[in-house]
C-alpha cells in the first residue's frame, strides 16, 4: 500500500506537472510568450515538482521527513507566490512608464543578483499585459491561486493533520 505522503506529493507532483506542461503549451501553440515574472514562477513549479518527487521517491511514512517535504514545498509557494501576487498587482495597477523591458536571462547575466532582483520585480509592460484569461483570471492571478493551495494543503498534510 502507498503511503499517505507517496499519494500527497503525488498529487502535488502531477499537479506542477500539468501546470508546466499548460504553461508550454500557452507558449508554443497559443503564441503566449513569457515575461521574466512569469518564468520566476516556472521556476517555483519546476522546483516544487523536484521536491514532491524526491518526496514520493523517498516514501516517508513518518518522522521529520514529510515535515521537511512539506516545508520545502511552502517555502518554495511562498516565494512562487510572491512573483504571483506581485505580477497580479502589476497587472492590476501598471507602471505609469512603459518599455518592453528585458528577458530574464539578460538580466542575470548582465547584473549581479543584487541588481537584477529588483527589476524583475520592478515589471514591465509585458509583465503588466495581459492576453489569456480563465474565468476572468489571468495566467498570474491563477499561479496565485495554484501556490496558496499548495501551501494550505501541504501546511495541513505535513504539520496540522494527526499522522496515521
Amino acid at each position: 500500500m502507498k503511503t499517505p505522503s507517496r499519494l500527497f506529493f503525488g498529487a502535488i507532483l502531477l499537479a506542477c506537472a500539468g501546470l508546466l506542461s499548460f504553461a508550454i503549451y500557452l507558449q508554443e501553440e497559443v503564441g503566449l510568450e513569457p515575461c521574466p515574472m512569469c518564468i520566476l514562477q516556472r521556476y517555483a513549479f519546476t522546483l516544487i515538482a523536484i521536491v514532491a518527487l524526491a518526496a514520493v521517491i523517498h516514501g516517508p511514512r513518518g518522522g521529520a521527513f514529510p515535515k521537511v517535504y512539506g516545508a520545502l514545498v511552502v517555502l518554495l509557494a511562498i516565494a512562487g507566490g510572491g512573483v504571483a501576487a506581485r505580477q497580479s498587482y502589476i497587472q492590476h495597477f501598471p507602471p505609469a512608464t512603459t518599455s518592453c523591458g528585458t528577458d530574464l536571462e539578460f538580466l542575470v547575466n548582465t547584473f549581479p543578483i543584487s541588481q537584477a532582483l529588483p527589476k524583475i520585480f520592478a515589471g514591465s509592460a509585458d509583465c503588466a499585459a495581459v492576453h489569456w484569461r480563465l474565468l476572468g483570471m489571468s495566467i498570474a492571478e491563477w499561479a496565485l491561486v495554484w501556490f496558496v493551495l499548495f501551501v494550505a494543503a501541504t501546511v495541513w498534510f505535513a504539520f496540522a493533520r494527526k499522522a496515521r
